[in-house]
């Protein structure tokens, strides 16, 4: 019809304000006015992505969720060490390839310094790292959001949380079964409606450069810190923080499916928040520290002074940062 048409017409300058999978939902996969593929052009979405199911075998899952345990204990190693830990201990034989690829499904990568052999998005803008040497002495003075694996019996998810380093506090957190930017975003308006930090900080994935996702920042009049690439010490907390998920919950509860992980998950931050003291805190819980806004509660932290001489594997094996 002539008015879908210039329904979907008008919807492009929107666009911007709309998520990927928002935009699919604007599909009629029935019309016989419109086709699909001027659909997918008028919506600015790729007609293949409304076809594309990946493929991923059991024996594959059960891959991934070795690497994940490997990653999480040792999350410095590239895909070649991760592959010799396979074949060494598990008597699991992969190519390299087959390890990137798995990998990538994953949304992992080493976090070791290396030689740029992968980008993020070049027409995101990149904002410099505001935090090095930075001395954190208060909640909301900083936040930082990443996105980790999780396996479950017979598939995965991801789970996207967005910290307070000064008290560990989640203040949101999302699983999704895909990595479209959506969990994303509405994490963080979540978080947002909760309180503002005065800087929020990410890696350079893809998601986090997106404007779709910085202009909410902006917009708060957030400062915006990016991780160096390849620097380990950047995002330290949300890497001690995936550990700590993992080994006390996820790798202990086999959960089947993405429902039964939420519930699991909606117990443990619960627990995590307000029940789990944390020895760095003074043996207080991460809500205590957060809501009390006492400065005394836990002496500042300053990343340079502390640990810029560790290198991963001695940071990793000596415990230097915990989330415990």
């Amino acid at each position: 019809m002539v008015n879908e048409k210039q329904n979907l017409t008008g919807l492009k300058k929107n666009l911007i304000s709309l998520t990927h999978e928002q935009r699919k939902n604007f599909i009629e996969k029935d019309n016989q006015q419109i086709s699909l593929k001027r659909q997918a052009q008028l919506l600015d979405i790729s007609r293949s992505s409304l076809y594309y199911q990946p493929r991923i075998n059991q024996q594959d899952i059960a891959i991934m969720n070795l690497i994940d345990e490997i990653y999480t204990e040792l999350p410095f190693y590239g895909s070649r060490r991760i592959r010799k830990q396979l074949k060494i201990y598990h008597q699991i034989a992969i190519g390299r390839q087959k390890a990137q690829r798995l990998m990538r499904l994953m949304g992992l990568e080493a976090i070791y310094p290396k030689s740029r052999t992968s980008f993020p998005n070049q027409a995101n803008k990149i904002y410099p790292y505001l935090l090095r040497g930075l001395v954190i002495d208060h909640p909301n003075q900083v936040w930082s959001t990443d996105i980790t694996y999780v396996r479950l019996e017979k598939e995965f998810a991801y789970l996207i949380v967005v910290m307070d380093w000064y008290s560990r506090y989640v203040i949101a957190w999302q699983l999704s079964e895909n990595l479209e930017i959506d969990f994303c975003l509405e994490t963080l308006n979540r978080a947002l409606n909760k309180n503002k930090p005065e800087i929020f900080n990410s890696d350079q994935d893809v998601r986090f450069t997106s404007p779709q996702f910085t202009n909410i920042l902006e917009e708060k009049k957030v400062k915006i810190s990016m991780d160096s690439r390849g620097r380990y010490l950047d995002n330290i907390f949300n890497e001690r923080l995936w550990r700590t998920v993992k080994y006390e919950n996820i790798y202990l509860k086999h959960y089947q499916d993405i429902k039964e992980a939420k519930n699991g998950l909606t117990e443990y931050f619960d627990f995590f928040n307000n029940k789990r003291f944390h020895s760095s805190l003074n043996d207080l819980t991460p809500a205590q520290v957060y809501f009390q806004s006492q400065n005394e509660i836990s002496p500042p932290i300053n990343l340079t002074s502390s640990l810029q001489i560790l290198m991963p594997q001695q940071l990793y094996l000596s415990n230097q940062i915990s989330v415990s």
